[in-house]
């Protein structure tokens, strides 16, 4: 489960109604959210915030390392609190559902020197694509 909002009250992130909120939306678990999702959930717990209040919130969050930016096809960027434990994502090839999920192993060990190319990789990022169990079923 993520700890959004502890993490940010630990960093003394000044926490106005409008933060929190979008601090709020994007707690929890499996949450990856687009910049217009975030921004219709935090509408709906606090109707005076702008898109442009969330849109900053979120690059914030982003910056300070808190909220990792996933891009994992051509649909919108999405937001993912779940920042500080490696992870990697599971999605649906169909309707775009992301999951984390935390294999065993070590993805960067997989990759041969030969495979390399000279680089010294400091970071793994694995994607698995496939269908959710609602649109296998569909």
């Amino acid at each position: 489960m993520s700890d959004l909002l502890e993490r940010l009250r630990g960093r003394g992130w000044r926490m106005t109604a409008q933060r929190r909120v979008v601090a709020e939306v994007l707690n929890g678990e499996h949450v990856h959210l687009t910049a217009d999702e975030v921004h219709a959930r935090a509408v709906a717990k606090l109707p005076e915030i702008s898109r442009a209040t969330v849109y900053n919130t979120l690059g914030e969050l982003v910056s300070l390392g808190e909220v990792l930016e996933v891009t994992t096809d051509k649909r919108a960027k999405r937001y993912d609190p779940n920042a500080h434990r490696p992870h990697h994502h599971l999605v649906c090839a169909r309707c775009g559902a992301i999951r984390d999920v935390h294999p065993t192993g070590n993805p960067l060990a997989d990759l041969p020197d030969a495979e390399r190319f000279g680089f010294t990789v400091s970071d793994v990022e694995v994607t698995y694509r496939g269908l959710c169990p609602d649109c296998a079923g569909a």
